[in-house]
């Protein structure tokens, strides 16, 4: 199927070049003299390079489907991440280097989408909140409070973030996994 440049939308995947790549910004663009032209920068899926890249306004590109697929995360063997279909039952298995920062909220038997473009997977999305158990961190004093500052500690999956004073080792959080943030004691 193909998109002409009026039609882009940011987190579009299109097929340029015989890559595929996601549409970070687009901005059309009517100089006073000449065409008009869209100025896009793009992130190639393959390597997560990013491009700037013009096109003339009412070119025609390939459009890429991109579809989730709800899975469960099974355990990581070292060098792998295995998933399970919750419907089919089917496993795969994606390597370390491919989930990678993800990997830091990936815990046993969660539930995750994996995101497939074009029938290849291109990346792997967390719960947007997840709820981990607290590891080590400096212990809490009394009179330690909410308004008070913040300490580092690390969580069971290896996921070091920032945390409020009065939480101590052992005690259960809920994290954003968008942006690391505590929000709350579970």
């Amino acid at each position: 199927m193909s998109v002409t440049t009026n039609n882009f939308k940011n987190g579009m995947c299109i097929m340029y070049d015989n890559k595929m790549w996601i549409i970070v910004d687009f901005q059309h663009v009517k100089p006073g003299k000449g065409g008009a032209f869209v100025r896009t920068k793009l992130k190639e899926l393959k390597s997560g390079r990013v491009v700037d890249i013009t096109f003339r306004a009412g070119e025609k590109l390939d459009d890429v489907r991109v579809e989730t697929k709800h899975m469960q995360y099974l355990y990581n063997d070292g060098s792998a991440f295995h998933f399970m279909d919750t419907g089919t039952y089917e496993q795969i298995e994606l390597g370390a280097d491919f989930v990678g920062e993800t990997a830091k909220w990936l815990k046993e038997n969660d539930e995750v989408d994996l995101i497939v473009a074009g029938g290849d997977y291109i990346g792997v999305e967390p719960p947007m909140f997840v709820e981990l158990e607290v590891t080590e961190t400096d212990p809490g004093f009394k009179g330690d409070t909410v308004q008070g500052g913040t300490k580092p500690a690390t969580l069971e999956t290896g996921a070091v973030v920032q945390l409020p004073m009065f939480i101590n080792v052992g005690e259960r959080v809920k994290i954003d996994t968008r942006d690391g943030r505590y929000i709350t004691r579970v």
